[in-house]
């Protein structure tokens, strides 16, 4: 075992070590710490792992998702004249 794998393992032994809260602790730390240089893959992996005792939060559609009825009203009728086009090109 190299020293590398050696520092590793002393590192992932104490973390284990640790009650769940403590390790959330460090976790979170790692997350604000911009020097470690985490690449984007492991950040949202110990984001994820940092919540995932948390409470859920129920979805909910609120008025802003919502088209603006210009826009729906516009759509309305790009498809009448659509359809109104496609009645004339195939009637026989």
């Amino acid at each position: 075992m190299s020293a590398i794998e050696a520092t590793a393992e002393v590192f992932v032994t104490a973390f284990k070590s640790l009650k769940p809260r403590q390790r959330e602790a460090v976790l979170e730390r790692m997350l604000a710490d911009d020097k470690l240089k985490l690449s984007v893959t492991m950040k949202d992996s110990l984001a994820l792992e940092s919540r995932r005792h948390q409470p859920r939060k129920s979805f909910r559609w609120s008025g802003s998702f919502r088209r603006p009825s210009r826009a729906r009203d516009e759509l309305a009728t790009t498809r009448q004249l659509t359809n109104e086009f496609d009645a004339k090109e195939w009637q026989w």
